[in-house]
């Protein structure tokens, strides 16, 4: 996305650039106190938590960030869009920042990267920061689709020009709506505007590709049970893309973690119902003394 296109971006008087480390990242900042960090899923932006930022900032210091390529942020290396670059990456980010985020809040694949940031946390704090996971993508396609997917995956992002042709064949309202509702969740004009956007620029999807590509989880869902902080999973009982099911499984594998249903939502609950997402979050980390 270009920089130019900032204004008209959903909490855009918050949003910053910062050079380095290795991205050109964008950041919405607001709110004081204690840091609660939020992470989009694959081929989002800032946008998925525009009506949540503000009343988390009545209580805390907020930060969401774009992922390296996406949205607004500028990709700095090609080679670092896998789960475990993303992570060092952000952590880097926080770090250069002074942040020292005691709250991670992910959606989808950002659930697994908040996992894992957590899991590598050096903070002096002395416990990990509490993630709160939002129909977090911690499964694997099973079977066949798991050997396609990555192999298409990674075909169509080291084919040149690949993104553009699918930024251009997917950006129309018509088909932005048809991917919207098979996730299980409904949004309306605005919601489904933004999507429409980021899907026809060539950078966000060929960034987008790139994660794909490079998404390896299987040692984190392999180190599970060795990670002791606190894990709450918030589940979308609608969700078409990622089955609730996969927040279950998770949680009986972590040493914390609790799993809220939240009915009649899908993939996108925090884009559905935002300000009762932002009172869940609020809750957990009062539960857990943040």
């Amino acid at each position: 996305m270009k920089w130019t296109d900032i204004k008209s971006w959903p909490n855009a008087e918050l949003s910053r650039r910062v050079n380095g480390p290795l991205h050109r990242w964008h950041v919405q900042e607001a709110g004081q106190g204690k840091t609660i960090l939020l992470l989009h899923g694959a081929g989002g932006s800032t946008h998925n938590f525009r009506d949540m930022i503000a009343p988390l900032a009545k209580d805390y210091h907020v930060v969401a960030v774009d992922l390296p390529g996406q949205g607004f942020t500028q990709l700095g290396a090609r080679h670092r869009c896998g789960l475990d670059p993303m992570a060092q990456d952000i952590a880097a980010l926080c770090e250069q920042q002074g942040w020292d985020p005691e709250v991670i809040v992910g959606h989808s694949a950002g659930g697994a990267i908040a996992l894992r940031m957590a899991m590598m946390d050096v903070s002096p704090r002395g416990h990990p920061p509490l993630v709160i996971g939002i129909n977090a993508a911690l499964g694997e396609f099973p079977g066949l689709a798991g050997l396609i997917f990555p192999l298409m995956a990674k075909a169509l992002a080291a084919v040149p020009f690949t993104a553009r042709l699918f930024s251009g064949a997917s950006g129309n309202p018509a088909r932005i709506q048809a991917l919207i509702s098979s996730t299980g969740s409904e949004l309306d004009q605005e919601g489904l505007d933004l999507y429409r956007r980021l899907v026809a620029d060539r950078d966000h999807v060929d960034a987008t590709l790139l994660m794909m590509a490079q998404w390896k989880l299987q040692p984190l869902l392999d180190s599970l049970k060795s990670h002791t902080g606190a894990i709450r999973f918030v589940v979308g009982e609608k969700d078409a893309t990622v089955p609730p099911t996969v927040s279950l499984n998770a949680a009986q594998k972590l040493t914390d973690a609790t799993v809220t249903n939240l009915p009649d939502l899908g993939h996108l609950a925090h884009e559905e119902r935002p300000k009762e997402m932002a009172q869940l979050i609020l809750d957990l980390a009062r539960q857990h003394g943040i």
